[in-house]
């Protein structure tokens, strides 16, 4: 457990209040809460229930797609459910913004070892909420040989249920990397003229 998580009384309640912390507009049901930050729904329901009685989120109902357990080919249906949305008018939304957002557990050394086995990592470079660039193309872009797309999926989708927010990445192997680097290739361009952070770099390109 984490700084954070010893202040809060729980690990949970911090992944959950980062997630509508920096999705204020989104609304999210028990299920996806859980989901989302990858705790049972135990826990997701016992740490809504407190959150909400603090005055942090307000209950609002939305439409979800439901799938018929009945039939896998069968349309998902429309249902109306409740769910939980961020309370913006909150009076210490700010303050807990500031203290759990950019509390993040984790730093270069740890970004570096989430991904040392989804392949030969030859540039690792970090941008967006990792540095607090909203305008960003992606938040991380990884460059390789024998980069494995299941294994980079699975830890980004791991590090989304720790800071809260979806990630946008790149994966290039190392060939098409250094010849959309030789062309001007505007997505490498985006992430390289703009602010980011290299993890890792052992290819050397400016």
């Amino acid at each position: 457990m984490d700084i954070l998580g010893k202040l809060f009384g729980s690990q949970a309640r911090v992944k959950i209040l980062r997630l509508f912390l920096l999705n204020p507009l989104e609304v999210y049901d028990t299920t996806m809460v859980a989901e989302k930050s990858k705790v049972s729904v135990a826990e997701a329901r016992r740490e809504l229930s407190l959150i909400k009685s603090a005055g942090i989120l307000i209950n609002k109902s939305f439409f979800k797609e439901i799938l018929s357990k009945r039939s896998k080919n069968s349309k998902p249906k429309k249902k109306r459910v409740d769910g939980f949305q961020l309370k913006t008018t909150f009076p210490l939304l700010s303050a807990i913004k500031n203290l759990v957002v950019s509390g993040t557990p984790l730093n270069r050394d740890e970004i570096a070892r989430r991904f040392k086995n989804v392949g030969k990592i030859k540039f690792l470079a970090i941008s967006g909420i990792f540095i607090d660039e909203p305008e960003a193309r992606v938040d991380v872009l990884i460059v390789g040989d024998n980069l494995k797309k299941r294994s980079i999926e699975n830890v980004l989708r791991t590090i989304e249920a720790e800071i809260g927010k979806e990630l946008s990445y790149g994966a290039l192997e190392t060939p098409e990397f250094l010849y959309r680097v030789s062309v001007y290739d505007k997505f490498v361009r985006d992430v390289l003229d703009f602010r980011h952070d290299r993890i890792i770099d052992k290819l050397g390109v400016e």
